[in-house]
């Protein structure tokens, strides 16, 4: 069987790839970076979804991407937005975060003979990060075509990224008929201790979308 490579992060978009890598026949690896964030709860979501989608190799990559900063999600000193989503990229993005992880991912790939990568990459009901668009995706694969050994032999690693031109409802629906476990996904970006807080992006997002697909949320949300 072919393998792919899933970036993994915890959240309902990569937890509903890996049901899509799964479901076209596909071993799947899966990858996780524990990059710094403010919280872990991401990081612990999707050590359950590797376990439960069966990953022949489940890696939790570390970074200290906290180094760097200049993100609200790194940084409990900046203010994350809540209730309402603006037309500008706001604190939340990390500063070249998916560059970062899937040229990490593109390593890992080519060391365990993955055809393919998935990321969860939206360009739809998001948060309007630059490198969550197909144009960057685009430009990643002409990246990794000539910069790897792979690509030079002809044999070039796919980023697949089958969400990118889908809302979250439909995103969702298709997560539904898979069966994908989003009990076990996070996506809040401000943690908690138990419960969503229902006001980020990520959790309005999410509301809106469960909403309009016609499917209560399966997880818990503060008041």
């Amino acid at each position: 069987m072919p393998r792919a490579l899933v970036l993994l992060s915890g959240g309902l978009d990569s937890a509903t790839c890996a049901a899509l890598a799964r479901d076209a026949g596909h071993d799947i690896f899966t990858l996780t970076f524990d990059y710094g964030s403010r919280h872990s709860k991401e990081v612990d979501a999707a050590n359950a979804l590797a376990q439960h989608f069966g990953s022949e190799k489940h890696m939790v990559f570390k970074l200290a991407l906290d180094k760097i900063g200049g993100s609200a999600l790194l940084d409990e000193s900046e203010e994350i937005r809540q209730n309402g989503v603006a037309d500008d990229i706001p604190s939340t993005y990390v500063p070249a975060r998916n560059i970062i992880f899937l040229s990490i991912a593109l390593a890992h790939a080519e060391r365990f003979g993955c055809d393919a990568i998935f990321i969860g990459a939206n360009a739809i009901d998001y948060s309007g990060y630059p490198d969550c668009r197909p144009e960057f995706i685009e430009a990643f694969q002409k990246m990794a075509d000539v910069g790897t050994k792979r690509g030079a032999e002809g044999r070039p690693i796919q980023i697949v990224a089958p969400l990118v031109d889908l809302s979250k409802a439909e995103i969702i629906n298709k997560g539904m008929v898979l069966g994908v476990p989003y009990n076990l996904t996070w996506s809040c970006y401000l943690g908690g201790e138990k419960k969503a807080c229902g006001k980020c992006d990520a959790c309005q997002f999410r509301l809106k979308g469960f909403e309009e697909a016609g499917y209560d949320d399966p997880i818990e949300y503060g008041n």
